[in-house]
C-alpha cells in the first residue's frame, strides 16, 4: 500500500507513533521518525523539537523527498474548569497539538506542491467535536487541528495533496490502562488499528479523500 513512499511520522516514540512506524513499515514504506527523544539512536530517527520551526525545516530538508506525513505528536491533559485554566496550560496544549502540526505543514507543503503530490494525516480527537468539562485547553487545541485540516484540505486538493485527520476516542495504551485500571480495555482501539487508517489515508488509495475527519472509536 505504501511501496516506494517516504513517510515521516512525528511523535514516533509514543504508543501510537510506534504502532504507526510498525504498520507503515509492514506496508513497505521508508519510515522516518521524528520525536523529542528516543530510547535508542538508529537510522532514520531524528531528535527534533517540533515546536521550533527552524529545526523542523532543517530536518525536513535533510530527509529530502517526503511523500506523506503522519502528524502524531501531541498530548493530552485534563484541566481545571475553563475559568481557572492558566495561560501556561492553554499554551502548553496549543504548542503540543497545534504548533507541532503547523511547523511540519509549513516545512513539507512547499515541496509537495512543487512535486504535485503528497499526503498529510493529522490527529484530532472525537471529544473535540464539542466542548467538554475540564478539558477546555485540550479540546480547543484539537478542535483547531481539525479546522486546520479541513482548511488545508480545501487549499491543497487541486495541487495533488490530500489532507485528512483521524479522530480517536480511547486508545489502548499502557498509560491509559494504568490510569483507568477498571475500564473494559476490549472496547478501546489498539494503536495498530488507528495506524492502519492513517496509512490508508497516506496511500494513493485515498487520493479522492480531502479534509475528512474520520472517527476511529472502536466500541468506546
Amino acid at each position: 500500500m505504501l511501496q516506494g513512499k517516504t513517510i515521516v511520522i512525528t511523535g514516533a516514540n509514543g504508543a501510537l507513533g510506534r504502532g504507526a512506524v510498525a504498520v507503515a513499515t509492514q506496508h513497505n514504506a521508508r519510515v522516518i521518525e521524528f520525536d523529542i527523544a528516543f530510547d535508542a539512536d538508529v537510522e532514520n530517527r531524528y531528535v527534533v523539537d517540533l515546536t521550533k520551526p527552524e529545526t523542523v525545516r532543517s530536518c525536513v530538508a535533510e530527509v529530502g523527498t517526503i511523500d506523506a506525513v503522519l502528524n502524531i505528536a501531541g498530548g493530552f491533559a485534563m484541566g481545571p474548569p475553563i475559568y481557572e485554566t492558566s495561560e501556561d496550560e492553554w499554551q502548553h496544549m496549543y504548542r503540543m497539538n497545534v504548533l507541532t502540526m503547523r511547523n511540519m505543514v509549513d516545512a513539507v507543503v512547499p515541496g509537495m506542491i512543487e512535486r504535485g503530490r503528497g499526503s498529510i494525516v493529522n490527529v484530532g480527537a472525537l471529544s473535540a467535536r464539542e466542548g467538554q468539562a475540564n478539558m477546555g485547553a485540550y479540546v480547543a487545541a484539537k478542535s483547531t487541528v481539525m479546522r486546520v485540516t479541513e482548511g488545508l484540505g480545501k487549499e491543497l486538493r487541486k495541487k495533488g495533496i490530500n489532507v485528512n485527520a483521524i479522530l480517536p476516542s480511547m486508545i489502548d495504551t499502557p498509560t491509559n490502562r494504568k490510569d483507568m485500571p477498571d475500564a473494559d480495555f476490549s472496547k478501546w482501539v489498539p494503536p495498530s488499528e488507528l495506524a492502519e487508517v492513517m496509512c490508508f489515508l497516506a496511500s494513493d488509495r485515498a487520493r479522492a479523500v480531502h479534509g475528512a475527519l474520520i472517527p476511529v472509536a472502536g466500541l468506546s
